[in-house]
């Protein structure tokens, strides 16, 4: 098995809150002026020092119910009677700054606020905002360079969705990137895209996501400057992201689990033998295959990391000699020590108990953990 030492080990947990708003900086006639609502959905990253949480193995649950109590405020509330302009980049900062310094969170990585499923901010271990976007095409494609019989190799076609990412502070806008903005940048795109097949289109005769997530800087980094990266969905399971410069696929799947806390305190709920439905997100590095047109194949993923999946689904896990304890973090570091032995590529797993509460496993630095 190969040695590993994390250099990023990442608490997360989320909130969800209900409320309304306006945003009068926008330009006159701009539908966000008039009073709307959202359900947010707020999330926090954090490296935790030892001995934060009531008990090792307790951190999820502790950064969770700070996080609750510090969005509860917002919860059903004008959000305009805490924030003159409640922008999402405005939320996830007061959101961070009230997690510092009344919550007692420390370490903060990333604070994030969706406001729609398909737009929202990430506030990066800087503090720079990356705004981001999500849109959907219907496409065909093929893979002309994989061995015979692959299945790729044949026509198929995807509901493909894309996000773009944008950081705020490169643009030196008063209210950041308005989500109209990048809708009028990715139209002609969605045109270009949209029920048609991608090999028949110039520079994506060989359209691996890690090419059309290139292929898509190269249109929008000269007329989106704040252009931090494009993430490509080739299925709801996997795709690619490029900033530029690197190459970076995930596979995502769920397993479901028992496990019970082995330091959780007796009475605790956490103590018992409970369960979840986990989200369980591989992230490989590496440079592009410039035949294949792909970093590593998602199937060569799927294949290979198999028999580490059937060693953790449908399983006490409390019963696995060398995992440490049942807490998400032991289970991610589990699984990336493991996974790395089949894998060399991984560097990164995201296990996620619920809904943006997990923790996250980095085998380098990343100053930015792209969402994916």
């Amino acid at each position: 098995m190969h040695s590993l030492t994390p250099t990023h080990l990442l608490h997360s947990a989320s909130a969800v809150f209900e409320a309304a708003l306006q945003v009068g900086l926008l330009p006159e006639g701009h539908r966000s002026r008039r009073l709307h609502g959202h359900s947010f959905f707020a999330t926090v990253r954090a490296a935790l020092p030892a001995g934060w949480a009531p008990f090792a193995g307790g951190e999820v649950a502790e950064l969770q119910r700070r996080m609750e109590a510090c969005t509860a405020p917002l919860d059903y509330a004008l959000l305009n009677d805490t924030l003159p302009q409640p922008t999402d980049e405005n939320l996830a900062r007061w959101i961070r700054a009230r997690l510092e310094t009344e919550f007692g969170v420390p370490g903060i990585h990333q604070v994030g606020v969706q406001s729609t499923p398909h737009c929202g901010v990430d506030l990066d271990a800087a503090g720079q905002a990356h705004a981001w976007r999500r849109y959907r095409f219907q496409a065909a494609h093929r893979l002309p360079n994989v061995p015979a019989g692959h299945k790729c190799g044949r026509m198929h076609g995807h509901g493909f969705e894309v996000i773009l990412h944008a950081n705020q502070d490169v643009g030196g806008r008063d209210i950041g990137i308005d989500y109209d903005h990048l809708d009028e940048l990715w139209a002609p795109l969605h045109f270009e895209l949209n029920y048609h097949c991608l090999n028949e289109i110039p520079g994506l005769e060989n359209p691996t996501s890690e090419v059309i997530s290139a292929w898509l800087w190269q249109r929008l980094k000269p007329v989106l400057p704040e252009l931090s990266w494009v993430t490509v969905y080739e299925t709801g399971s996997c795709g690619a992201n490029f900033d530029g410069t690197h190459y970076r696929i995930w596979k995502e799947l769920t397993l479901d689990s028992a496990i019970r806390l082995r330091h959780a305190p007796e009475g605790s709920p956490l103590a018992a033998i409970h369960g979840h439905t986990y989200t369980l997100r591989l992230h490989l590095s590496a440079p592009l295959d410039a035949v294949m047109g792909w970093t590593v194949d998602f199937g060569d993923v799927k294949t290979l990391f198999d028999p580490i999946f059937k060693a953790i689904d449908h399983r006490p896990l409390y019963e696995i000699a060398d995992l440490p304890d049942g807490d998400a973090m032991s289970l991610a570091h589990w699984v990336l020590a493991k996974g790395r032995a089949a894998l060399p590529e991984l560097d990164r797993v995201d296990l996620y108990e619920t809904r943006g509460c997990g923790a996250i496993v980095s085998a380098q630095d990343e100053t930015e953990l792209v969402p994916v």
